[in-house]
């Protein structure tokens, strides 16, 4: 089955899911019409059980919609935006947004509110002032392609992109963040990786969460990424009942290795409106990264972070920059001390 037949054939309703796996629609639909739905049928085989951790990652629940003080904009990205489509939240390096869509809509999203929605969705020509803000502004040598999901755009208009930001003379590098590889492996073919392989130096962070999602599709398009000379970090997100646990998360930092895909980054959770159910407290991400040293090697073992809200940028959470660890955390950054919530005691 082609990618965009993949995509064709998602579940985007509560009624879909109920015909699945015999449950009662209603109490979904709520959830999905405020945050959208989306399962493509490979993300569907992995799911063995209701509730397991690939379950949780995909399926509406109805604590989205519990009423908390977290921000919609988790990020305050609104604030770092000087056109629509960029987010310039650090010196040297910017994001792009190309795309509002993703092939699965992830229940911790940091963008929930908008994905997936006319809120993240911009048109050829904002993309245009995007990238023309990135060519005035000389100081940007490191740009992020994101969204959404930069890889659901047809190769051509992607190819456009990547050959106008690579024509910019101060544009060192170029990043691509998708989890194509692990909800839509399909669309990773040899045509794609070709067509990436031009624009070098490129590098490609993608989004495992659990070993489970280390199946053989998603095994065949790490190879193919790495074989075409696309260097691969994955950025993990720490999730409740998901994989917080150590012995889940050496399992999946061995096998990325294998795949040739390095562990990256570790999230503490972002603070978005209709998460707090998947959040950690950080001394449990303390743990796990603790229980990993010795028993994975060290280019395994993702940087455990926390991404404030004020623009900071990411702050390593180690034992020596937490100040107090309680309901709240107190971090030393480079920019002062930030106070952040810990877990869902909010």
């Amino acid at each position: 089955m082609s990618w965009k037949s993949q995509l064709a054939n998602s579940i985007t309703t509560p009624e879909q899911l109920a015909t699945r796996f015999g449950i009662d629609p209603e109490p979904l639909r709520a959830v999905s019409a405020r945050y959208p739905l989306r399962i493509t049928p490979h993300t569907l085989d992995l799911i063995e059980k209701p509730g397991d951790p690939i379950w949780r990652q995909c399926i509406p629940d109805l604590n989205e919609l519990v009423v908390d003080n977290l921000p919609e904009d988790s990020l305050n990205e609104k604030s770092f935006s000087p056109v629509p489509a960029v987010v310039h939240r650090y010196p040297d390096r910017a994001l792009l947004l190309v795309s509002g869509q993703c092939a699965g809509y992830c229940r911790c999203c940091t963008r929930k509110n908008r994905v997936g929605t006319t809120a993240l969705a911009f048109s050829a020509e904002q993309i245009a002032a995007g990238i023309a803000y990135i060519q005035a502004t000389p100081g940007l040598r490191d740009v992020i392609l994101t969204g959404g999901d930069p890889l659901l755009l047809d190769d051509d208009r992607l190819e456009d992109i990547l050959a106008q930001l690579h024509a910019i003379p101060h544009v060192e590098i170029i990043r691509i963040g998708s989890r194509v590889p692990v909800t839509l492996p399909e669309r990773i073919t040899p045509q794609l990786c070709q067509l990436l392989a031009r624009f070098q130096p490129l590098y490609l962070n993608t989004h495992f969460n659990h070993p489970r999602e280390l199946v053989a599709a998603s095994i065949k398009a790490c190879a193919l990424l790495a074989d075409a000379g696309i260097p691969l970090g994955n950025q993990t997100v720490l999730l409740s009942g998901v994989n917080d646990d150590s012995e889940v998360m050496i399992e999946l930092c061995r096998g990325l290795l294998k795949m040739r895909v390095r562990p990256y980054y570790l999230h503490h959770l972002d603070q978005a409106r209709g998460t707090a159910h998947f959040r950690v407290p950080v001394e449990r991400g303390l743990e796990i990264i603790a229980a990993m040293r010795g028993r994975v090697s060290g280019m395994g073992i993702p940087q455990y972070v926390v991404d404030p809200p004020g623009g900071q940028g990411k702050v390593p959470l180690l034992p020596e920059n937490l100040l107090d660890v309680g309901e709240t955390i107190k971090v030393r950054t480079n920019c002062g001390i930030v106070e952040l919530p810990n877990c869902s005691l909010l």
